[in-house]
């Protein structure tokens, strides 16, 4: 394998580690606040039923863009705000790691109902929380314009897991590490 061809190989592997080491350099809270708006806006607009369902919520971790990238080994990343009762009362990150059949880049946003008193405040008091091993969390898939019936989510922990076309299919939050950052 010649250096071009290393290097062709390795760059979206780097960029991929980029994205994941993206926590040292966390927005400010001002900038999460700003996104987070913007994302649960999109929500409520693009799903009907949105608004029942955070209503209904204890807290709403919002990741208003979690960014993915991979070729064979892949990393994500992202920051967002802890909603309980309309405000923001913490902020964190999001990142994994995979290793496999991947190819590509992808950006989406993240909406973490909880819907659970209990639940909500197992993960307040965690000191990093990893989706599947702390808890498991029960991921919605609709299309695009779909709608949510909350009379019928049962589970203590909801994901929503969309972007501008709408939610996502197949999706597993498995594995995501969520950690608290600003902790000023």
């Amino acid at each position: 394998m010649n250096t071009l061809t290393l290097g062709r190989t390795l760059l979206p592997v780097l960029a991929a580690i980029a994205a994941v080491a993206g926590a040292a350099h966390a927005a400010s809270k001002e900038k999460i606040d700003r996104r987070t708006d913007k994302a649960l806006a999109e929500f409520r607009e693009d799903i009907s039923g949105a608004d029942e369902v955070l209503a209904k919520a204890a807290g709403v971790l919002v990741f208003p863009s979690v960014k993915k990238a991979g070729i064979g080994i892949g990393g994500e990343y992202g920051e967002g705000a802890l909603r309980v009762g309309g405000r923001s009362v913490a902020y964190y990150s999001t990142a994994a790691a995979s290793i496999g059949f991947q190819l590509g880049a992808q950006a989406r946003r993240q909406i973490i109902v909880f819907l659970d008193p209990k639940a909500l405040e197992k993960f307040r008091l965690s000191d990093g929380w990893e989706i599947g091993v702390d808890a498991s969390v029960t991921v919605v898939t609709l299309g695009a314009g779909g709608s949510i019936d909350a009379t019928r989510l049962n589970q203590p922990i909801v994901a929503f897991v969309f972007d501008s076309k709408g939610l996502m299919y197949n999706l597993s939050l498995e594995g995501s590490k969520i950690t608290e950052i600003h902790d000023d």
